[in-house]
C-alpha cells in the first residue's frame, strides 16, 4: 500500500481573546472576506487561503511574545514599502526583524506573528551554503 502524501494546507486557525477586534485586523490588515461569523468563530477567505479565527478569552497569553514561531506570505520586493506604510497607517505593531533579507514583521493584537518575506527557500538555502552548513544529499533542493 502506497502511503498518504499530504498535499497542501487546509486552513490557518488562530485562537484569539477578542474575537471583535481580530475580525476588524484580518479585514483591514489582510483585506480578508469573512464567510461566516458566530459568537465566538469567524471563518475568512484571504485569497484562497481558509483562514479560521476562535475566540478563547482565558488562555495566558505571554509566551507568544517571546517565540520567532510566525506564518510568512510570499510577496514581491517592490510592494514591501507600501505594505510597511499600510501597517502603520492602521496602528498595527511593526516587529524589529532581521535586516537586509526582504521581510516585514508584524503581529495581531494577540501576538500572532507574520512575516511578508520576498525569498523563497532556494534563496535561503544558498545563503546557507555560503555558511559552509550540511546539507542532506537526498534533499530535492
Amino acid at each position: 500500500m502506497e502511503s498518504s502524501k499530504i498535499t497542501g494546507i487546509n486552513h490557518l486557525l488562530f485562537s484569539v481573546s477578542d474575537l471583535e477586534t481580530s475580525v476588524r485586523f484580518y479585514e483591514k490588515v489582510f483585506e480578508a472576506k469573512w464567510l461566516v461569523k458566530s459568537k465566538k468563530t469567524a471563518y475568512f477567505d484571504l485569497n484562497g487561503i481558509w483562514l479560521a479565527l476562535n475566540e478563547e478569552k482565558n488562555l495566558q497569553r505571554t509566551q507568544i511574545h517571546d517565540s520567532y514561531t510566525h506564518l510568512a506570505f510570499s510577496m514581491a520586493q517592490i510592494d514591501l514599502p507600501d505594505w510597511e506604510v499600510k501597517l502603520k497607517a492602521l496602528g498595527v505593531k511593526v516587529l524589529k526583524g532581521r535586516k537586509g533579507h526582504g521581510s516585514i514583521y508584524f503581529s495581531d493584537p494577540d501576538g500572532h506573528k507574520f512575516e511578508l518575506h520576498t525569498g523563497s527557500v532556494f534563496d535561503r538555502l544558498a545563503y546557507y551554503r555560503k555558511k559552509s552548513l550540511t546539507f542532506l544529499s537526498s534533499s530535492p533542493y
